[in-house]
């Protein structure tokens, strides 16, 4: 898709401001800090049965609901902060989701211990390095998750997160750069190899 501005970007982007931003600036670009994947987690997360643009308008409202995305003080949060989240009109109100939140918070933390970041843990399901294919033609050839997500979201489960399923994990995967999915004709496509 051809934008005003000349440049071909990734259908899903369409002509919004702050979606086009995302996809000039964030998606796709590899992410190595942990409070930014940690940011991105979540909000995925909160992102399933509902649109990226949605998320991404509620974005500076999550981050001041969630402490920035401090994941220790995240993983403080107790009942009277769920409440407050809950009564938020700025994110999205869902107990699961804002429980899911919180533990997460918890399971990052041990993951950060366990191997010293989380850039390091997450990334090693890629081999360290994006993953790039030849750039489809179409944005409905993107799969919806890979064996990569698939082993990312059994092993996150498995270290107690929840609200990881192997579709979000790839959601996530694409958001943090760890794949590379943008169309053919996006000025973002890695050129063919």
């Amino acid at each position: 898709m051809i934008n005003d501005d000349g440049l071909g970007r990734c259908p899903w982007a369409g002509t919004d401001p702050l979606m086009v931003a995302y996809h000039d600036q964030e998606w796709g670009t590899p992410c190595h800090d942990d409070q930014q994947l940690f940011e991105r987690l979540i909000l995925e997360g909160f992102q399933a049965g509902l649109s990226w643009a949605v998320i991404l308008r509620k974005r500076e409202a999550f981050r001041r609901a969630f402490a920035g995305f401090d994941p220790a003080t995240v993983a403080a949060f107790g009942p009277v902060d769920t409440d407050r989240l809950l009564a938020g009109a700025g994110i999205v109100r869902n107990r699961l989701k804002i429980a899911a939140a919180v533990r997460n918070a918890g399971a990052f933390l041990a993951t950060q211990r366990k191997w010293g970041t989380f850039d390091r843990y997450v990334w090693s399901f890629v081999g360290g390095a994006p993953l790039v294919r030849a750039a489809p033609p179409l944005w409905q050839e993107i799969p919806t998750h890979t064996p990569e997500s698939d082993a990312l979201s059994r092993d996150l489960k498995r270290r107690g997160f929840a609200f990881v399923g192997t579709t979000i994990c790839y959601a996530f995967m694409q958001s943090v750069g760890m794949v590379d999915d943008h169309v053919e004709g996006c000025f973002r496509a890695a050129p063919p190899a």
